[in-house]
Formats: C-alpha cells, structure tokens, sequence
C-alpha cells in the first residue's frame, strides 16, 4: 500500500475541515442573498448550532482528495464539499429526532431538537438541504454548465430515494417500525443510508475534474468499499466504543434493536470484513499511483477511527 505519512494525513484532514467550517460559516450567515426576502434569526441559529464547530468534514476531506487527483482547483471542491456537508448535516438533525432515533446526544452536545424544539429542528434540515442544491448550482463551482448538472443529478440521486433517505426507511424497516418481518439486508441499507453520501465525496472528485471512464470506475468503486469500512467502524464502535470518545451515546443500536454488520458477522467477522475492503479500496486506486497515497490513508482512518 503506497504510504502517506500519518501527520501530513492529519494535517491535510485538519484544514479541509478548517477551510470547510469558514466556507460554511460564510454560506450560512445572515447576508441575504438575490431572490430571498429574509433569513429568520431562529433558523440561521439551528442551522449554524447543528452545522459548525463540530465533525471530522470527513465527506468534504473525500471531494477535495478525489479532485486533487485531477488537479481541480481547491475552491471548487470545498463548495461541491460544503454542498455534501450541508446533507449530511441535515440528516443527522433528522435522525436525531424523536421519530426517528430519539437521541439526545450529538457531537458531545445536546441535539437540536433538544437544544431547540422539533420544528425548528425539522425546518433547520430542510433549510440545510435545499441550501446544499443551490450552493452545488453556482457558477463558482464549474464553469461547465454540464458539469454542475452532473454533480447535482448525483447528489440527488445519492441522497435520496435511492440513497440516504430510502436508506433510512429500510432501516427502520429493520427495527420492526412498520410491522411485518421483512428481511434485513444489512450490506443494501449500509450502501444506501451511510455508504451513498461517502461515495458521492470520490464521485463528484471525478465529475469536477471530467474524469476518463476507468478513472471515474476507480473512484466509485473506491468509494463504495469506503463507505462499507465506515459503517462497520461504526458498528464496532457502538459496541466497543464509549460516549466521551463517540460524543453520542454507545450502544444505541443495540437498544433499538438494530441488525448490523456485528450482529451479523460477530466482531471478528466485521473487522476481517473491513480489512478486505481497505484492500480493496487501495486496489481500486491503484490506478493513480502516488497521486492515491491521501486516499489510501483516508481508507485506514477510516477503518481505524474511535470515534
């Protein structure tokens, strides 16, 4: 596996998320913008509570390491970056809530809705998502117009239906929500609910940087083990970790009744599971040769993070 040195990873991980909190800082101030009448006070508070000072920006890091690989410009990938930052943020609020997951605890501090009520923290999602198509639109980010169609179709695509959001509903499916015993894919809800946003961050590195077919294969497919190393990190981590270092209560998903990859393979199958898919992510990059050194690196943070 080509090598990058664990202080310049972390370095280079510390200030895109740096970059990416001032980027959002400025996204969501309260300067009106052409064709918006006001931005509530309220609003803009639960969107900056639940958006800054808080995250390792793993997803913007992706986007801005996959562009890299092109030589897209930095300024670009961290709107396309802050774009993804602001679904998945959104997402979090959502899960948070009492219909959902019910948790009371998020990033060491108290969830939105808890630190708010349930409509502001319904509505600070929503404002955060449909703040993630207009950034993604603006000339700034491309100057190809089909390149930004590109990028928005695929961040629809991943957050959504097919994605994240149908990903949610297949979870709760599998807590026993709606009734019924329907059968649990783990490895499906895995790629729609967590894996598809991960994977976004390689994709959209390619459509920036107009990518060659094998090249835009190698980030997918890249991104797709990424996105299943995470959740089963997740997974142990709920089982192994503890609230100080998680900044959210352990064993959550155990109180839920939740089917994962530990339930599923044991804690020695997952964490077999997730060194062959670290093997293959570096495969999968391979193609670049050193320009993959901060992606491979990326995919062992990934796999060997506490929190």
């Amino acid at each position: 596996m080509t090598g990058t040195p664990p202080s310049d990873f972390a370095k280079r991980l510390d200030k895109t998320a740096d970059d990416t909190e001032a980027l959002l800082g400025r996204l969501l101030s309260d300067d009106i913008l052409h064709d918006e009448i006001a931005r509530p006070k309220r609003l803009m508070d639960a969107m900056r509570y639940s958006s800054l000072n808080g995250g390792k920006r793993l997803r913007p890091f992706l986007v801005v390491e996959s562009a890299a690989v092109f030589g897209v410009p930095r300024e670009s990938a961290l709107l396309v970056g802050a774009a993804l930052e602001c679904i998945h943020c959104y997402s979090l609020i959502h899960d948070d809530l009492p219909a959902m997951d019910n948790s009371d605890l998020r990033r060491g501090r108290p969830t939105l809705h808890k630190q708010t009520d349930d409509a502001t923290a319904i509505l600070a999602g929503d404002g955060l998502l449909t703040l993630a198509f207009d950034i993604i639109t603006r000339d700034e980010v491309h100057r190809d117009a089909n390149v930004r169609l590109l990028l928005t179709r695929a961040l629809a695509r991943c957050a959504g239906i097919g994605g994240m959001v149908g990903g949610q509903i297949l979870d709760l499916a599998g807590e026993g929500r709606f009734g019924g015993n329907e059968p649990i894919d783990v490895a499906r809800i895995q790629q729609m609910k967590t894996g598809a946003l991960l994977r976004y961050g390689c994709i959209a590195g390619a459509i920036l940087g107009q990518a060659s077919k094998a090249e835009y294969q190698a980030l997918d497919d890249y991104g797709r083990a990424l996105g299943e190393a995470f959740q089963i990190a997740d997974d142990l981590l709920d089982v192994e970790g503890d609230a100080a270092a998680l900044g959210k209560p352990a064993g959550a998903d155990a109180a839920l009744g939740k089917t994962t990859f530990v339930t599923q393979l044991g804690i020695e199958g997952a964490k077999q599971r997730v060194r062959d898919l670290l093997a293959r992510a570096d495969s999968a990059v391979s193609i670049f040769g050193d320009r993959a050194a901060v992606l491979q690196a990326a995919a062992r943070f990934v796999a060997e993070r506490k929190n």
